[in-house]
Formats: structure tokens, C-alpha cells, sequence
């Protein structure tokens, strides 16, 4: 029985993004088993996928920050002999970064990357000893499985399978709608005005209002919207787990261009997106779900646009 490494650290998009890949290699690999290596913020939802035998936390975004106390360092020699023990028959990286193949280099085994050209930090795909060649114009769903493929021998086909069932996570209750205003970049977001407008109009349609956050910055920018929407509720932050049963529980999720708008996707959630400071072409949502993707990098849509799509949107 072959045991493979997958190293797809962060952040959030991004490990939503590599899930279809675990999904596919699954059934094209039936009796492997799978260990999937991420930052430790991320593990609860890696957890959930049922292709996943095995998750390997790190914690290098904590590290970074004490990276050279004594603590730190034998925190990261442990973690690297927990890395290095098992021997994997293939150990495909589809982060593509210096760190992410200076962790693979640590790991045992045949180990896969993409080619210089194929990434953005080129000299990551020194540490590999197989090294493909995937366009980097596709969406990143794409590069993954086809990474994956190439790295396992097959060929992707057919629509992504993220490999989450929101019926499962889903639970009775209240309908209410999710608000992703938060984003770590600020050309990615969608003027506060507009989202308490949009807020107003759901809630008069019967919506509850779940406004989610990241950081205290976002936090602050949650409680003020609230504060002027009824029926808004500001949720404490939860592990990611929890917050994948939030998504779900969801009747529609607006957002912008952010981690959760993915999970809403990859859960089948209705949805309508938000684009103002990214390409929708590269990262744009993908799921099986009813949604709409307005915008554009350098062009948001503007508010009467937003609330034609979410009452055009099936519920």
C-alpha cells in the first residue's frame, strides 16, 4: 500500500483550492494512503476531507514570529524528525514556494514539484527530484490536479470534487445569510456603505446576518456594521471546522475575495462574489453550487449590480 505526502501549507484559499486533487487521487488510488502536511490553523478543515488518512500540522506562520528562541527551534527540530520518519513512496508539493520544498527536501521519498517556469519562487524547484511543467495561467484548481496527476500517473478528468458534503455539516434552524467583508488586502474590499445597504435589504427580506472576521482590525469592522443592521450578529472566531458548519448552515454567502468565499464554494453554497482587487480569471470560486462572480481587478461592481445578482440567485 503506497503512502504519499501532499504539502499544501496555506493559506486558506489555497488549501480549499488543492482539495478536488486529494479527491481525484483518491479514486484513482483507492488503497493508498494520504497524508496531507498544512499550517496548524488550517488542520481542522484538511481533517474533514475524507480522502485525508493522515494530517501533519506546522506551525511555521508561529515560528516565524520567535524564530530564533531556543523553544522555537526544538519546536521545529521535533517537528522535523515527525516530518522525516515515515518513508512516502511520492511526495507531491503543489505549494511551490522555497519553504514549502525545503519541507518536502526534509521528507523521504520521491519527491514532485513544479518546474521553474511553473512558480513563482523558481528556485523551489531545485529541491524536487521530479519537476513538472504546468501553465501558470490556469486557475489554481486546475494546477493542482493536474500537478497531482502527473506526479501519480493519470490524467485529470471531469468537474472538480471538493470532497465536502454541506448536507452533512448542515443543521436546522434560522435561514440566515453570511456577509464576507473581511480580507487581508485592502483593494480586495467593497466599500462598508454598500454592505450595510445590502445588509438592510436582506435582512427586510427575513435574513439573519452573520458577519465572520479574521483579524481585530476586521473584528471592529464587523461590530460597526452590525451596529447598523438589524438582525446582524458578529460571531466569536472559531476553529475552521466549525466555521465550514457555519458555511454550510448558510442560505446564500456574499462575499469578496477571501478564504471562506472558497469554502462556501467548495461547500455548494449559493453564492455571489466579489472581485475589486484580484483576477477572477485565476482565483475566482469554483463549486458545484448556484453562483454569480462580478468584478473585475480594478473594477468592483457596484451595489445595484450586487443585489440584482443575489435576487437573481436559485435558494
Amino acid at each position: 500500500m503506497a503512502d504519499i505526502l501532499f504539502i499544501k501549507t496555506s493559506s486558506l484559499g489555497d488549501v480549499i483550492h488543492h482539495m478536488p486533487a486529494l479527491t481525484e487521487a483518491r479514486a484513482r488510488a483507492p488503497e493508498a494512503r494520504f497524508a496531507w502536511l498544512v499550517e496548524e490553523a488550517f488542520a481542522p478543515l484538511v481533517g474533514l476531507h475524507p480522502a485525508v488518512d493522515t494530517v501533519v500540522p506546522v506551525a511555521w506562520r508561529r515560528w516565524r514570529k520567535s524564530l530564533l528562541m531556543p523553544a522555537t527551534l526544538r519546536e521545529i527540530g521535533s517537528s522535523l524528525r515527525g516530518i522525516r520518519a515515515p518513508h512516502y513512496e511520492n511526495i507531491v508539493d503543489s505549494q511551490g514556494l522555497l519553504r514549502s520544498a525545503l519541507i518536502a527536501r526534509a521528507a523521504r521519498g520521491r519527491r514532485h514539484g513544479y518546474g521553474a517556469g511553473s512558480i513563482r519562487e523558481p528556485l523551489a524547484s531545485m529541491f524536487y527530484d521530479v519537476r513538472h511543467t504546468v501553465s501558470r495561467a490556469l486557475h489554481a484548481v486546475d494546477r493542482n490536479r493536474i500537478l497531482t496527476g502527473l506526479a501519480l500517473g493519470y490524467t485529470p478528468q471531469g468537474e472538480p470534487d471538493f470532497g465536502l458534503d454541506r448536507a452533512r455539516f448542515r443543521a436546522s434552524g434560522p435561514r440566515y445569510a453570511v456577509l464576507l467583508h473581511a480580507t487581508a488586502r485592502a483593494e480586495k474590499e467593497w466599500p462598508e456603505a454598500h454592505w450595510i445597504a445590502l445588509g438592510s435589504a436582506l435582512a427586510n427580506e427575513g435574513y439573519d446576518l452573520v458577519l465572520p472576521w479574521g483579524s481585530m482590525a476586521e473584528k471592529a469592522r464587523a461590530d460597526r456594521m452590525a451596529a447598523s443592521l438589524p438582525r446582524a450578529r458578529v460571531p466569536e472566531r472559531q476553529p475552521l471546522d466549525s466555521v465550514a458548519r457555519l458555511m454550510a448552515g448558510a442560505e446564500i454567502v456574499i462575499g469578496v475575495d477571501t478564504g471562506l468565499l472558497h469554502l462556501a464554494a467548495a461547500l455548494g453554497v449559493p453564492l455571489v462574489a466579489i472581485f475589486a482587487g484580484s483576477r477572477p480569471e485565476l482565483t475566482k470560486p469554483v463549486g458545484s453550487g448556484p453562483m454569480t462572480v462580478l468584478g473585475a481587478h480594478g473594477a468592483p461592481p457596484t451595489l445595484d449590480v450586487v443585489k440584482a445578482a443575489v435576487a437573481a440567485l436559485p435558494r
